[in-house]
């Protein structure tokens, strides 16, 4: 009867640990549609429009009073962005941690942002103020409701699953984006059709990724559960942004090898937002391809990261995280040296091209996340996972740097995009270099049968 007992007990565990994943994927469905619809492809082209609407005649804006161009704009609400997520992350992943309840806050960032980008539709006419301001609350919001909905990984999964579940995670994010893009798309080219000016087109798309994004957050918000905080020293206190940031990194150099992990992360993570965020520049410039050959291998891009994340999240089940991620790597290379010899005017080799970022970018993305959990102290996941974060979206300048250095010293296209691969074999030597069965043992954690 005891043992009876206990079976059941563990298979209702299960059933609950299950329930909470599904869950958990749905934040991912939830809100990369706003990288995708909204960022990736709408905002940046109709936010500059209306900045140059209402520019002077000498094409500026004029912000607070500060000129910038037009053209400009966009950009540096990006950047302003940033800066404020860098500020309140760290802040947000310690009070986290502290109290030990991530659901309220993960509420009021994903509804901070999904009300931001709903707000999107009313950027008519002259209003990029309006727009900029919208822009710098709803990427901050996502960065800060990422980290928090990344920091859930190691307390819903244990090692044994923690790489399955954060592929699949990946996945349900790139199958929401797909198909909602999709479903933009064809409201945007059909707009006649529909009766609809290409403005309020573009309005409706922007405003429909708030509302997906809010509706489908309820499902994480309904199903993960606050622990309670892991006791911490008394003298440990919530420091305002920077300060926060500085007390994080100072905690993580008591562990070398999760910060070694963390800056070859940072490394190879760079060479692969600058190549996402690149390529389309490299489509239309030095390869001659229109919009709609671009926005279709955006779309390809999406479609095939499903697979990727899932297939790679099974090749770690039999070679380890460490390893695939490596290999990934080496896959990264080969995909950017392909692109080095496609020829100008040839849509279907570019369509190669994206098929090949598709198929290793969701898994390598989501095996980085499920091996950093693995470093990460008991008790410190989302501020620990802050400085993730900041990896991920706050300190990836240095690819876009060397992209634009090379090309001014080349005038090539060609060798802007060859010049990333320096980004992924360093990487991979730094990545190579750390034992992580230890970098897990030194973190506190048990450490899986393979990783």
């Amino acid at each position: 009867m005891g043992t009876d007992t206990v079976r059941a007990d563990a298979a209702d565990a299960a059933d609950d640990r299950r329930r909470e994943q599904r869950g958990w994927y749905f934040y991912d469905w939830a809100c990369s549609v706003y990288s995708t619809s909204v960022l990736t492809v709408f905002l940046g082209p109709y936010l500059t429009s209306v900045a140059k609407h209402a520019a002077d005649a000498d094409g500026y804006v004029h912000p607070l009073g500060i000129p910038v161009r037009a053209g400009s704009f966009f950009a540096y609400s990006v950047s302003l962005s940033v800066i404020v997520a860098v500020l309140v992350m760290p802040l947000v992943g310690a009070a986290a941690d502290r109290s030990g309840r991530k659901k309220p806050l993960l509420a009021a960032a994903a509804y901070t942002g999904a009300a931001a980008t709903t707000g999107m539709f009313f950027l008519g006419g002259d209003r990029y103020l309006l727009g900029g301001v919208l822009l710098v609350v709803a990427n901050a919001a996502q960065s800060v409701g990422t980290m928090l909905y990344n920091s859930y990984l190691p307390q819903i999964a244990p090692p044994e699953e923690r790489d399955a579940v954060s592929s699949k995670g990946w996945a349900f994010g790139y199958a929401a984006g797909a198909l909602v893009l999709v479903a933009n798309l064809v409201l945007y080219m059909g707009h006649d059709s529909f009766g609809l000016s290409e403005s309020a087109a573009v309005r409706i798309c922007l405003a429909s990724a708030g509302l997906w994004w809010g509706a489908f957050a309820l499902i994480p918000l309904r199903r993960l559960r606050d622990r309670g905080p892991v006791a911490r020293e008394a003298k440990e206190s919530t420091a305002p942004g920077f300060r926060q940031l500085a007390a994080t990194v100072r905690d993580m150099r008591r562990h070398p090898l999760t910060l070694a992990f963390l800056l070859a992360y940072l490394i190879y993570n760079d060479g692969i937002q600058t190549v996402i965020s690149q390529a389309s520049l490299y489509g239309s410039e030095e390869l001659d391809l229109g919009q709609s050959t671009l926005i279709a291998a955006v779309l390809l891009v999406q479609v095939l990261a499903v697979a990727g994340a899932l297939a790679l999240g099974r090749l770690a089940r039999t070679y380890g995280a460490k390893r695939t991620i490596l290999g990934s790597l080496v896959a990264w290379a080969v995909v950017l040296g392909a692109g080095f010899f496609l020829p100008a005017g040839a849509p279907g080799w570019f369509f190669v091209l994206a098929a090949g970022i598709g198929l290793v970018l969701g898994g390598s993305q989501a095996l980085s996340r499920s091996l950093f959990s693995h470093l990460v102290p008991p008790g410190k996941e989302a501020e620990y996972f802050s400085a993730y974060e900041m990896s991920d979206r706050g300190m990836s300048w240095l690819g876009p740097l060397l992209f634009g250095i090379t090309y001014q010293l080349t005038g090539s296209y060609r060798d802007a995009i060859i010049s990333l691969v320096a980004f992924f074999v360093i990487g991979f030597a730094l990545l190579a270099r750390v034992p992580v069965r230890r970098a897990i043992s030194d973190a506190g954690n048990p450490v899986p049968e393979r990783i």
